[in-house]
């Protein structure tokens, strides 16, 4: 069990893909770069190539934890983490409804 302060360490945020590719030289990896309603846009890999293609990721909004601390994959740097249910293949969590990019989760 955890308490609601925990849960309030972590930053959830929309995020809109603006570019994706698939990494080379991963099975897994495609390298995002997420507007995540910040000055530059973040850098984001997900292990998600099995199971979606790059192209059709641009211009979907996704949920990210945008305070996670930045991990180097594969020499590239992951500034946080998209969010997917664990199902048969991962399912990418995203708003009912387009928001603005950087709108909080609560």
């Amino acid at each position: 069990m955890i308490s609601i302060d925990d849960i309030a360490k972590i930053e959830l945020k929309v995020g809109t893909i603006l570019a994706a590719e698939a990494l080379a030289g991963s099975d897994k990896l495609i390298k995002l770069q997420v507007d995540l309603g910040e000055e530059q846009p973040r850098q984001i890999l997900a292990g998600i190539k099995k199971w979606y293609k790059a192209e059709n990721l641009i211009g979907k909004q996704i949920v990210v934890v945008a305070n996670l601390e930045p991990r180097m994959m594969m020499g590239y740097e992951s500034q946080g983490m998209i969010l997917a249910a664990d199902s048969k293949k991962p399912v990418i969590l995203k708003p009912q409804s387009k928001v603005e990019p950087g709108a909080r989760i609560r």
